[in-house]
């Protein structure tokens, strides 16, 4: 038996809808991430006589566990062994809701599945497998800031992470606006944003400048200047679903007091920057010494179900 951990990551420049591939889930824009210390997935992976999925101390028999068999055959494949395997996860963050527990979840069974199956991948190709997962698995190979590139190749070779070199020092204040699943899947809204949103065009088109800014913004350790590149790309990628056709949002009514609560912080001299994913949650970026009072300003709002302040994270790992 192998056992990975991996941590989630939340992405401040936005990746959201893929090109066109046979199952490799490829990109439509590249990506910038903050990896967090607080949320992860550990995932144990045993060679047994037939495969299974056990998540949260439960067998798994739907289309989720389809999707990791699937994952387990790429990994014989690369590997050359036919053997079935016994997974085993247990996610330390809410499932489905928009905090990226399918990027941790595929981080940690690509590297707990590669070493069970005797395979030792580099950091990049680790980075490819794991995409093949879930797309944001990619960037939770590493710790701290990330860049995920888009790449132009068809078979995804030049898709990969890597970790970027900044002295900033940030945190990310995650406030949990609701309980339980979102209603859109990340999947079906960006296929269903890609083929119906007027606005699609344009946010894939105006992404490359958001990427180069963020990207100097972190050589320049310039928390302003990021932050804004951040809440711009959120707002473009939340535009884009609500003009698809039929029109959709991820927003619940304590979503929306967070974010105006995080612009009346911004307007009284604390720096705070929000995002959001593909979900009702919102993250807030700041300096660690503003975190605290961020985090019990978030708390005081009406709807709120949990606040939690994350550094970042370090790169996926093997545990036992």
């Amino acid at each position: 038996m192998t056992t990975a951990w991996a941590h989630t990551n939340i992405a401040l420049v936005k990746y959201w809808g893929k090109r066109p591939s046979a199952g490799l889930n490829l990109p439509a824009v590249g990506s910038l991430s903050l990896t967090l210390d607080r949320f992860g997935t550990e995932t144990s992976v045993e060679i047994a006589d037939h495969d299974a999925f056990l998540l949260d101390g439960h067998d798994v028999e739907n289309n989720e566990a389809q999707k990791v068999f699937l994952f387990l055959d790429r990994v014989r494949a690369l590997a050359g062994r036919t053997e079935k395997a016994r997974v085993t996860s247990t996610n330390h963050v809410p499932t489905a809701a928009g905090l990226a527990s399918s990027a941790s979840a595929f981080a940690a069974l690509a590297l707990a599945a590669t070493r069970a199956y005797g395979l030792h991948l580099d950091d990049k190709d680790l980075s490819i497998l794991a995409r093949q997962g879930s797309g944001s698995a990619a960037r939770s190979i590493f710790g701290g800031f990330v860049l995920w590139h888009r790449g132009t190749r068809d078979d995804g070779s030049d898709s990969c992470a890597e970790p970027l070199t900044t002295s900033l020092d940030a945190r990310l204040v995650v406030v949990r606006t609701t309980s339980g699943k979102k209603e859109t899947a990340s999947t079906q809204g960006m296929e269903h944003t890609a083929s119906t949103s007027p606005f699609f065009t344009a946010w894939v088109d105006t992404h490359p400048q958001d990427l180069r800014d963020a990207q100097a913004a972190l050589a320049a350790a310039d928390l302003p200047r990021l932050g804004e590149v951040m809440e711009h790309s959120t707002l473009k990628m939340h535009a884009t679903t609500l003009a698809a056709r039929p029109g959709f949002f991820y927003f619940q009514p304590t979503t929306i007091a967070v974010l105006q609560a995080v612009k009346t912080l911004r307007a009284q001299g604390t720096g705070a920057w929000a995002t959001m994913d593909a979900g009702p949650h919102v993250k807030i970026l700041c300096a660690p010494d503003d975190a605290a009072a961020i985090a019990a300003a978030a708390k005081a709002i009406p709807g709120v179900v949990g606040v939690d302040v994350c550094a970042p994270g370090s790169a996926a790992r093997i545990t036992a």
